[in-house]
């Protein structure tokens, strides 16, 4: 079995799901997950995790994201984005340099309404299967975090922008707001992905890439089932998605309580130091230096207990 991330770049017209169904007819896996949704017009960087690795998708949500997208001033949808029905146009009446400070007064913490087209539940249905049906409602606001906005070129009523975010933040949703601080409305025209944590979207590849590359392994090894190695570093050991967060050794002595999935204390780990208390930590087999899964200091008992397993 295949196991680990890759780094899909979603192209317009495939819903992410349509993505994963690809992908297991590819690469002849069943076991795939995808992290972090992308619509089915926007395009760019898809995490795809393979086998072991989908134990990872729900911890993914977490990673910032960067986007590229144009903002159309004027027209307010249902959608929030050209797709959707017009529901108003106004004219635009604000200047270049009156757009960008709107754009630029959304960065930093600020409360958003989640759309209705959107996979998230209120009393167990999603808000899209309601929207579909006519029906809105009520949705309490997020705080959502805009680390940056690049205000592109602007050419009324058009506004390109690179945003910079946190965890749940709509991009449909920012381009709505800034419609309506200007006064005028506003939706997306167009979205790209491009950048998950450290994933980017130069390194990422295409279906027809990533199919191509499967069917030179098949040649090679007639017969054979995929493995890793065969894809050509396509596919990143599943760790990859946590570079961010300190790596930690279990001394070889104690690994039997590693491999039980037990909690583990500070003083079994090569590479524990003063400031690990308040972060995830990556931990490794200190004998086979095999990434072991995502750990956590809990202060209470002074032990460091796991968060997700991904070995065994």
């Amino acid at each position: 079995m295949l196991n680990g991330i890759i780094n899909v770049y979603k192209e317009k017209g495939y819903t992410s799901h349509d993505v994963v169904a690809k992908l297991r007819g590819i690469l002849r896996q069943k076991k795939i997950g995808h992290a972090g949704t992308l619509d089915p017009d926007a395009e760019g960087v898809l995490l795809v995790c393979l086998g072991k690795a989908t134990k990872a998708c729900g911890l993914l949500t977490d990673k910032d994201k960067e986007y590229e997208a144009v903002l159309l001033l004027g027209k307010t949808t249902d959608t929030q984005d050209v797709s959707g029905k017009v529901l108003a146009e106004r004219e635009v009446l604000c200047s270049p340099a009156e757009a960008k400070a709107a754009a630029l007064s959304f960065v930093g913490k600020y409360m958003q309404v989640p759309p209705m087209y959107s996979a998230l539940k209120v009393n167990g249905q999603k808000l899209c299967d309601l929207a579909r049906k006519g029906v809105e409602v009520e949705r309490a606001p997020r705080e959502v975090t805009v680390f940056s906005i690049e205000v592109g070129e602007i050419s009324l009523p058009r506004m390109r922008m690179e945003v910079h975010c946190s965890k749940g933040t709509y991009i449909r949703t920012l381009c709505h707001d800034i419609g309506e601080a200007l006064g005028c409305g506003g939706c997306m025209e167009s979205l790209t992905r491009t950048r998950v944590s450290g994933f980017r979207r130069e390194d990422a590849k295409t279906l027809s890439e990533i199919e191509a590359r499967a069917a030179e392994a098949r040649e090679r090894r007639p017969g054979k089932e995929l493995e890793n190695g065969d894809l050509g570093g396509l596919i990143l050991d599943t760790d990859a998605l946590f570079g961010d967060y300190p790596a930690v050794y279990v001394r070889p002595e104690f690994g039997k309580p590693l491999g039980n999935g037990n909690p583990l204390k500070p003083e079994w780990l090569e590479g524990w130091r003063a400031g690990h208390e308040g972060t995830p930590l990556r931990v490794y087999d200190g004998q086979t230096r095999a990434f072991a899964g995502i750990f956590r200091y809990e202060g209470e008992r002074g032990l460091v207990k796991p968060v997700k397993i991904f070995m065994g």
